[in-house]
C-alpha cells in the first residue's frame, strides 16, 4: 500500500494572494488579532504605567491608547486587504521600490528585537513554573523549546495557525486564563481602598498614551502579511480594529492592575503568587506563541522585499536564530525605551501611508503593477514626509513629553505627504 505522500505547506511569497485562499473573515481576524494582542510583554508594557498614573487612569489611557492605535492599525491593514499583497511590498508604490527597503530594514530590525523579547519572557516563565530543572541551562532549554515551536508555526503558515491552531485551541486557553487572573487580582482585599487613589504623575498622561499607542502601531509594518487573507476590506478592518482594540486595553489595564494592587512589578512573580497562578501562566503561554510566530513569519516576508527569489524557509530559520541571540543580549530594562523607538520610526510613515491611500483611492486605486515591475524607483516627497515626522515624534518625546508625539508626528507626516501631491502633481 503506497502511503500518501506529504507536501509542506503554500509558501506565501510577495506575489497577490490567490482570491480563492482569501477566505478570513471578521471573526478570523478578530481572533488573530485579539490573539496577537494579548501576551506577558503587553502586561509588562501596562505594569509601565504605575504608579505614574492610578488606576482608573490607567483603565482610561489604555481603552483610549487602544482605540486610537488599533485605528491606525486597521488603516494600515487596508492596502493588503485590497490588494493581496505584503506590508513591505504595500509601500513600493509610496516610497518606491528603493525607497521601500529602508523601512524593510527596520522592519526586520524591530521583528528580530521582538522575537528576543518574546522568547526572553516565554523562557522566564516556563522557567519560574518548572523550578531550575537543569540548572542554569533550565531557562536556555525553554528559549529554544519555544524557538522550535514558533519556527514550526512561521513555517506552516497563518493560514493554518489562524484555522487550526488559534482558533481551535489557543485563544481560548488564554481568555480563561485571563479572566481567571483579572478576577484573583481584583478580589484581593485592597482593590477598594487603591482604584481612585490617583498617581503620583512622574510620567506625563500623554506620553503614557504615547506607550499604549506604540504597541498597535508595531504591528502595523506586519498587518498586510496576515490582512491580505481577509475575504474583503471591511472585514479586514473590523476585525483588526475590534480584536486589537479588546485585547491591548484589557492586557494593558490588567498589568497596571497587577504592578499596583499586588505591588510587584516582576509580573511572572506576580501571577505565580495568585491562587493557580502557575496554571494560568502555563496557559497564557500557549497562546503567547502566536506573537512570536508572527515576528519570525514576518521577517521573513519582509526580507522577500528585498530578496523575493530567496526561499521563505531560510528567512524563517535566520530570524529564529537571531532572535535566540538577542535573548542573550537585550535587557529587559530596555522594553520602555524600545517601545518608543517603534512609535518614532512608524507612527510617521503610517501617517505618509494613511493620506497615500486616500489620494490614490480618490484617484481609481493603485495598479496592481504599481506594487511589482512598474514601481517607482524612490519616493522622494513621501521619504522626507516621513523623516520629518520621526524628527517631530522624538524631539516631542525628548523636550516636551507632556503634550504626546504620536498624533502631531502622524500629521505632520500626513499633511506634507498631501502637500508634496500638490506642489509635484503627482
Amino acid at each position: 500500500m503506497r502511503l500518501p505522500r506529504l507536501r509542506a505547506p503554500p509558501e506565501w511569497g510577495i506575489k497577490p494572494v490567490p482570491q480563492q485562499f482569501r477566505i478570513l473573515r471578521t471573526i478570523d481576524l478578530f481572533v488573530l488579532w485579539s490573539s496577537l494582542g494579548v501576551g506577558l510583554l503587553v502586561l509588562v508594557a501596562g505594569s509601565l504605567l504605575v504608579p505614574a498614573l492610578g488606576l482608573l487612569e490607567s483603565f482610561i489611557i489604555s481603552l483610549l491608547g487602544s482605540i486610537i492605535g488599533s485605528i491606525f492599525l486597521a488603516l494600515a491593514g487596508l492596502i493588503g486587504s485590497d490588494y493581496g499583497v505584503p506590508t513591505m511590498v504595500s509601500l513600493r508604490p509610496i516610497l518606491g521600490r528603493v525607497g521601500s527597503y529602508l523601512p524593510t530594514i527596520l522592519n526586520v530590525i524591530q521583528l528580530v528585537g521582538w522575537t528576543g523579547f518574546e522568547l526572553m519572557i516565554m523562557g522566564v516563565a516556563a522557567s519560574n513554573i518548572s523550578g531550575p530543572i537543569l540548572g542554569e541551562y533550565t531557562k536556555p532549554f525553554w528559549i529554544i523549546v519555544f524557538a522550535i515551536w514558533c519556527t514550526a508555526l512561521a513555517l506552516g503558515g497563518p493560514l493554518i495557525v489562524v484555522r487550526q491552531w488559534l482558533e481551535k485551541v489557543a485563544i481560548w486557553l488564554v481568555y480563561f486564563s485571563t479572566a481567571w487572573i483579572t478576577f484573583q487580582v481584583f478580589s484581593r482585599p485592597n482593590v477598594s481602598a487603591i482604584l481612585f487613589k490617583p498617581g503620583d504623575g512622574s510620567l506625563p498622561i500623554l506620553l503614557a498614551l504615547d506607550l499604549v499607542i506604540a504597541m498597535p502601531i508595531s504591528w502595523w509594518p506586519l498587518i498586510s502579511d496576515y490582512n491580505r487573507f481577509s475575504r474583503d476590506s471591511r472585514s479586514g478592518f473590523l476585525g483588526t480594529f475590534l480584536g486589537y482594540t479588546f485585547a491591548n486595553t484589557w492586557f494593558y489595564f490588567l498589568g497596571a492592575s497587577i504592578a499596583l494592587i499586588m505591588g510587584i512589578k516582576d509580573i511572572v512573580s506576580s501571577i505565580s503568587m495568585l491562587f493557580l497562578g502557575n496554571l494560568a501562566l502555563i496557559l497564557i503561554l500557549v497562546d503567547e506563541t502566536d506573537n512570536a510566530f508572527a515576528d519570525i513569519y514576518s521577517t521573513a516576508v519582509s526580507l522577500q522585499n528585498i530578496s523575493p527569489k530567496t526561499k521563505q524557509w531560510k528567512f524563517v530559520l535566520a530570524a529564529a536564530a537571531l532572535g535566540i541571540i538577542l535573548t542573550i543580549t537585550i535587557p529587559l530594562e530596555e522594553y520602555e525605551w524600545f517601545l518608543l523607538m517603534i512609535g518614532g520610526l512608524f507612527v510617521p510613515l503610517l501617517g505618509v501611508v494613511v493620506s497615500e491611500y486616500i489620494i490614490r483611492r480618490r484617484r481609481g486605486g493603485f495598479r496592481i503593477e504599481e506594487f511589482y515591475e512598474k514601481s517607482k524607483k524612490i519616493g522622494v516627497g513621501q521619504l522626507i514626509s516621513w523623516f520629518m515626522g520621526i524628527i517631530l515624534y522624538f524631539a516631542i518625546t525628548n523636550l516636551y513629553p507632556q503634550i504626546g508625539a504620536s498624533i502631531p508626528s502622524f500629521a505632520l507626516s500626513a499633511i506634507l505627504n498631501l502637500l508634496f501631491h500638490k506642489l509635484m502633481k503627482v
